[in-house]
């Protein structure tokens, strides 16, 4: 029951993604932001929407991604829990809204700078109603690096893969991971396959990060509960063979709707969930 309810509540957070602002008044009253502690300086804010990271000390307060704009707030108590300290900084993984709905309000009311892959500005500018606000401010093509708290934060963009502006940040002295939506842990991921995302790609910067990392590393995933290096592999061996099978059958001849009927094999039942069913993921492996 507790794995469906949470399959539920992430259903409901990025099928936000495609829902009009006017429909998302108190769809958040219950959410409750709740932090955990990692490593070092870093700590694992879950909500709704991608898992938020946080580098917490003397120099300032670092997050990687913000949620919606209605948990704005709480995530900011959240933090204070933490910290006392400024919010410095904000890095966007990506354009999409359950990671950076909450960046204007850290950029009004924090003095928060807000950096990310430049085509990430792109697509957020590309909104009818954006608010400058929550563009990012500083932009870069392949990555930046943040010596703060202590630490060495190391953030690199990995090109088409979620989106054509994914980044993945390592935090390098108490070795955590946070891969955006490059990892959904135990779940099909979302390929956004009109933003630049591609299959190929997504395999490609999933067994990038995973040649990055050890059974130490600590990893917090775009989507689910800190993992390790045990959980992302076999992620990136469920892609690869999901793929491996839909992409035969293809090629021998058999349709996209047939190959919905038919389904994947059973040892990858497990993974759908309401957002991405079997039949989408199915049919993103298909395209």
């Amino acid at each position: 029951m507790k794995k469906i309810m949470k399959k539920s509540i992430l259903a409901v957070s990025l099928a936000g993604l495609f829902v009009s602002a006017a429909f998302s008044q108190g769809r958040f009253d219950d959410v409750e932001v709740k932090a955990q502690a990692v490593g070092g300086s870093v700590h694992m804010l879950v909500g709704a929407g991608g898992n938020v990271g946080v580098s917490a000390g003397p120099d300032g307060i670092l997050i990687i991604d913000d949620q919606y704009a209605d948990l704005a707030e709480k995530i900011a108590v959240s933090l204070a829990d933490i910290s006392k300290e400024q919010t410095r900084y904000v890095i966007n993984t990506h354009f999409h809204g359950d990671h950076t709905g909450s960046n204007a309000f850290f950029s009004k009311h924090k003095e928060a700078t807000i950096f990310a892959h430049e085509n990430v500005r792109v697509r957020l500018s590309a909104g009818e109603e954006t608010d400058p606000a929550m563009l990012p401010v500083v932009t870069y093509e392949k990555g930046v690096k943040f010596h703060m708290n202590g630490e060495t934060v190391h953030v690199f963009h990995l090109p088409n893969a979620h989106t054509d502006g994914d980044s993945a940040v390592w935090f390098e002295q108490p070795d955590v991971l946070h891969t955006g939506d490059l990892f959904f842990k135990d779940w099909f991921p979302f390929i956004d396959l009109d933003s630049g995302g591609s299959v190929v790609g997504y395999i490609a910067a999933s067994e990038t990060l995973l040649g990055m990392i050890d059974d130490d590393t600590k990893v917090i995933p775009g989507h689910g509960a800190l993992a390790n290096k045990a959980d992302y592999t076999r992620f990136v061996d469920m892609l690869k063979a999901t793929y491996a099978y839909v992409q035969a059958k293809k090629t021998a001849g058999m349709s996209e709707d047939d190959l919905v009927a038919a389904g994947l094999e059973k040892e990858w039942k497990s993974w759908s969930w309401n957002f991405i069913t079997e039949e989408r993921w199915i049919r993103t492996l298909y395209k």
